[in-house]
């Protein structure tokens, strides 16, 4: 019979518990982290504080980077060079595209490597890259074109209803139209949030239904969809079912990676924030100020001690980055035979020999 949703947690929490510490290598953790973290099973958000640090003024060899303002002086304004400036800008969105689909094709061969590490129980990232490269680029054209849809379908809902307004001349005068733009704006929120919606269940769906078919049968994402959707169509409850599910253990698990976090920052903050304080202290004793070379420096070291806090933050995520994995594989197995197969595989018939049928023996004659 099918897993339910809730049914599903119990083998997910035991297989998450004998894969991790029975036994546990620090090795598997470290893959395991990082091969979670480039295929995008961790979530991130933060905020952005804003520190404000005076500058001291240590006397012509600190002052002498800075302009008249305390501030550095830039060599020329965009406005002198536009060409130069646009370019810039250009150069920069390029750059960021690269990245964004670099990342993207990376993410999506990882996350065969961390299909196959949930099934196999050992994370390989050298290996499963090698033999996933076929199935992640599928994958990745399947997101690239998921991605320029959306894009599309974003630019279309905010063009055509600021297109329709202008037209109406409700944007020419706003105060006589205010009635009329609270509701239009209202209307446009709750479409922008449908959409929203949709395309995270698109994501959600794809990485947890679509891909163990793609593994296991080398189909496409398309071909991979347009089987889910059939089963969607005939067990519309038991999907239901698993995404509401999956969106309360999601929240669970978030709140206490919060509490987590905000666990470890604390701890780590005396001391780092202790050795910072002590060292700021001592180069001022030495004279020493906020100029270029000071500034750079401690930009390098707070980027360096975010970038360890991250890969910390990412090994202790690995517990959540095996168990949201092995709970969808769990549920679609008992949905899907291929892999029902690999989880559970069927114990081998004990061999019974074939005897020849009993014949009684033949009295022996009398006389």
């Amino acid at each position: 019979m099918p897993l339910s949703a809730v049914d599903a947690i119990s083998p997910a929490l035991e297989h998450a518990r004998k894969q991790l510490f029975e036994p546990f290598h620090l090795g598997q953790w470290v893959r395991l982290a990082l091969v979670g973290f480039l295929a995008g099973e961790l979530s991130s958000g933060g905020c952005n504080p804003r520190f404000n640090f005076p500058i001291p003024h240590q006397g012509k060899r600190s002052y002498q980077f800075l302009g008249a303002s305390g501030q550095f002086p830039w060599p020329w304004h965009p406005g002198q060079h536009p060409a130069l400036f646009a370019a810039g800008i250009a150069i920069t969105i390029l750059l960021t595209m690269v990245v964004v689909v670099l990342f993207a094709y990376i993410a999506s061969v990882m996350r065969f490597v961390l299909f196959d590490s949930i099934i196999a129980r050992q994370c390989y990232v050298r290996a499963g890259w090698a033999r996933r490269k076929e199935e992640g680029w599928r994958l990745f054209v399947w997101q690239i074109w998921l991605m320029l849809v959306s894009s599309a379908a974003l630019f279309v809902l905010i063009i055509i209803p600021l297109g329709l307004a202008w037209a109406f001349g409700w944007l020419a005068q706003p105060r006589e139209h205010v009635l009329e733009l609270v509701l239009g704006g209202l209307l446009l929120l709750l479409v922008f949030v449908a959409l929203i919606v949709v395309l995270t269940l698109v994501h959600v769906m794809t990485k947890d239904f679509v891909v163990p078919q793609m593994a296991l049968e080398g189909i496409a994402a398309r071909e991979g969809w347009r089987r889910l959707w059939a089963r969607l169509k005939v067990e519309q409850s038991g999907y239901a079912g698993y995404i509401g599910m999956k969106l309360l253990l999601a929240i669970a698990a978030g709140i206490a990676y919060a509490i987590m976090t905000f666990t470890v920052v604390l701890l780590l903050l005396i001391p780092i924030g202790g050795a910072g304080i002590a060292a700021a202290l001592a180069a001022k004793a030495a004279g020493y100020g906020w100029n270029i070379f000071a500034i750079a420096a401690a930009i390098v070291a707070g980027l360096i001690l975010l970038a360890g806090f991250m890969c910390l933050m990412a090994f202790l995520s690995v517990p959540l980055i095996v168990f949201f994995p092995a709970y969808s594989i769990y549920f679609f197995a008992s949905r899907y035979a291929p892999l029902g197969v690999l989880l559970w595989p069927q114990a081998p018939q004990p061999i019974v020999p074939i005897m020849p049928p009993f014949e009684p023996p033949t009295p022996a004659p009398l006389g």
